[in-house]
């Protein structure tokens, strides 16, 4: 049976019709023998088990109420260009098992804040080149075309000894005796990955003249570029999973059991002054007053064999079998939610029928 016989043999709009239920005993049946097979799983993480403002003058790391993200005076040779940065970190071990290495697969990441502060920075969803950030009196300076700076997430890296398992909210910005005001100082710090797979600092990209991979930039649905951002907006960012350095860096921290992203901005400020983004820290007293959501992580991966995304039984073949078991799931997340929407629909059923053979 090919595809177009499989569409015109039955009822899409009535999948668990006699046919389908047919389909759903063979695929059960061919699930059984040949093993085991990939398993979606679906996590979500309500509030992060750390929030931290990784700012040299934070005096009260790890007890924020809100976290705000912003650069430094471009030209400046004080401060990292992304001075201050927002960390966030999950503990993922309770609902994505660990140690699975190249056995897990990222299919959708969605990191998501509520905003804290009220009609005080303009919506950029898109990323600026480096050159904007330069004083305005280098030759390789260029105007900002769009209004106001985008939020960024990238992944963190660490430096002075310090890990992804050993950093803690309330641990130092710098060790001991360091002068705060210089740049690349930072015991953790924003990063994104290069061609070799390899973190790499991104707060000074401005002075060191490149544009990093951005994991993913803030998007808060319904608003215009260029408006004004409103108290309790939620801002999300979707994590390019496609890329395979976001993919590995996500797959290492699921394999460890934690998960660690950073916000970063590159908002023009003055010295002590400025209008930029603040976000909700899971301490904020709106918080525990149920009136305000910390930062929140979901994120589908595929788990088991390393089959075709639409081979659900892992037999080698996108047909019958697999069709019944996504039918027999419609409506419903598990192995039938082929796109990591977290249900199964007529996207997944696109995705199996373009893969049949």
């Amino acid at each position: 049976m090919n595809a177009m016989t499989a569409m015109t043999a039955m009822n899409l709009t009535n999948p668990m019709n006699t046919v389908a239920r047919a389909f759903l005993v063979s695929a059960t049946i061919a699930a059984a023998t040949t093993g085991a097979r990939a398993e979606v799983i679906n996590a979500v993480f309500p509030a992060p088990t750390l929030d931290r403002w990784m700012y040299p003058f934070n005096s009260t790391p790890g007890t924020r109420p809100v976290i705000s993200t912003f650069g430094s005076t471009p030209g400046a040779t004080d401060f990292d260009s992304r001075d201050g940065q927002m960390l966030v970190g999950f503990n993922t071990a309770a609902q994505i098992p660990i140690a699975q290495g190249s056995g897990l697969t990222v299919t959708r990441a969605t990191l998501l804040v509520e905003v804290a502060n009220d009609l005080i920075f303009q919506y950029d969803d898109t990323t600026d080149p480096w050159q904007c950030f330069v004083a305005t009196s280098d030759p390789a300076w260029r105007a900002d075309v769009d209004v106001g700076q985008p939020v960024e997430c990238f992944g963190v890296g660490f430096r002075n000894g310090w890990s992804l398992q050993t950093f803690q909210e309330n641990t130092f910005f710098a060790p001991s005796g360091t002068n705060v005001l210089a740049p690349g100082v930072r015991n953790a710090f924003a990063a994104s990955v290069d061609g070799n797979g390899a973190l790499i600092d991104v707060s000074q990209s401005p002075r060191q003249r490149f544009d990093p991979k951005v994991f993913g930039t803030g998007k808060i649905a319904g608003l215009a570029p260029g408006s004004l951002v409103a108290i309790g907006s939620t801002m999300r960012f979707e994590l390019d999973v496609s890329d395979p350095g976001v993919q590995a860096y996500l797959q290492t921290g699921i394999d460890s059991g934690r998960v660690l992203l950073a916000l970063a901005s590159l908002t023009f400020v003055q010295q002590q002054a400025g209008q930029f983004p603040a976000f909700i820290a899971k301490e904020n007293v709106y918080v525990q007053l149920g009136l305000a959501l910390p930062a929140r992580l979901e994120l589908d991966v595929r788990t088991g064999s390393n089959c075709a995304l639409a081979d659900i039984n892992c037999d080698g073949n996108v047909n019958g079998s697999d069709l019944g078991i996504l039918l027999g799931n419609w409506g419903s997340p598990g192995p039938g939610d082929l796109n990591g929407s977290g249900i199964t629909e007529g996207s997944d059923l696109g995705i199996l029928l373009g893969e049949w053979n």
